[in-house]
């Protein structure tokens, strides 16, 4: 497809806002249960965050190759260069909606949706590849769920080693470790989500003809990780919020438990080229936590608001992309 120069940069730049807006939307997930048991005074827990996903980001791609050539074919769309527009536009709508609101709700999910549903209005059903779509899915589904077990066991170790040690001296050592926690947290982030929008901008140079193969140019990298940092310095109030206070009192050990847990599940799905929800894990294992911790401990209204958001993410998504298309390409 012969693509104008500036419809392409058009595209790269809503990408690369895709994943600024992805950085300050995710902040939370890494420095929420630091910032909440002053680990880290918020400042300087963003710049961390912000330091961790840029060098994070810079460092797989296997992630980005998925995004991009798993739910279609890029070679074969006549209209790619449209189809990556509408999707786009629809998840940067979605993620700014959920921002407002305060919701942690997933920019995997919102992308993946906007894709699917943009993929299915633009060149139609045929063009979907169904099984790795439902692939990605499956990996956005069961994240969570290992997340939370992970948390809970995790939790509960920490509480059977510790019974009988003091309180205070408990949460003032693990106050310290948060700060390492929350910096792995920050990497494994980068290393998920910055991808994304990486394999987007190689899609649509492969859709424009450009590229030949889903291969990730150093160009893209470093784009994609510089537009995430600079996001992440921002920070999402609203968002940490919500996560660090409004599911249940963290403390010190609580967080470290939830950090590691999270970091886990989306660290070995980097390494499985698995593209999740960073959201999610770590929501799903503070869940888990805070679960192990004392169940009634677990604000389960606030838990379950956020449970409808990841529900409807996707087919909200989907949705919006395939209007969006319809209306202007």
């Amino acid at each position: 497809m012969d693509t104008s120069i500036y419809v392409l940069a058009f595209v790269i730049f809503l990408a690369l806002a895709f994943d600024f807006i992805n950085g300050f939307h995710d902040t939370a997930n890494a420095i929420a249960t630091s910032v909440s048991t002053r680990a880290l005074k918020p400042r300087t827990a963003i710049m961390l965050a912000a330091s961790m996903n840029f060098i994070g980001a810079l460092m797989f791609t296997g992630v980005a190759k998925k995004i991009g050539g798993s739910i279609t074919d890029p070679t074969l769309l006549d209209n790619g260069i449209d189809i990556v527009t509408a999707t786009l536009i629809a998840a940067i709508i979605w993620n700014l909606v959920t921002w407002w609101l305060g919701i942690p709700s997933s920019s995997s999910h919102a992308l993946i949706g906007a894709l699917a549903g943009a993929v299915y209005v633009g060149a139609g059903t045929e063009h979907i590849k169904w099984n790795g779509f439902i692939e990605i899915v499956e990996g956005l589904v069961f994240s969570p769920l290992i997340a939370f077990v992970i948390g809970y066991i995790v939790m509960t170790i920490l509480k059977w080693i510790f019974a009988k040690r003091s309180p205070h001296t408990v949460n003032k050592g693990f106050r310290s470790m948060q700060i390492i926690t929350a910096a792995l947290q920050s990497f494994t982030h980068g290393t998920n989500d910055a991808q994304k929008a990486m394999g987007i901008i190689t899609f649509a140079l492969v859709t424009s003809g450009r590229l030949d193969t889903m291969e990730v140019p150093l160009w893209v990298k470093i784009a994609a990780a510089t537009s995430m940092a600079l996001g992440t310095s921002i920070g999402g109030w609203k968002i940490i919020k919500t996560m660090g206070t409004k599911i249940f009192k963290i403390e010190p050990i609580n967080g470290f438990a939830a950090d590691i847990s999270a970091a886990s599940v989306i660290f070995t799905a980097t390494l499985l080229h698995l593209p999740v929800s960073t959201t999610h894990a770590i929501t799903s294992s503070i869940l888990g936590v805070g679960s192990a911790k004392r169940f009634s401990a677990v604000k389960w209204g606030v838990a379950g608001r956020i449970v409808v958001t990841w529900f409807i993410t996707i087919p909200i998504s989907a949705v919006l992309a395939g209007v969006i298309f319809k209306l202007f390409f």
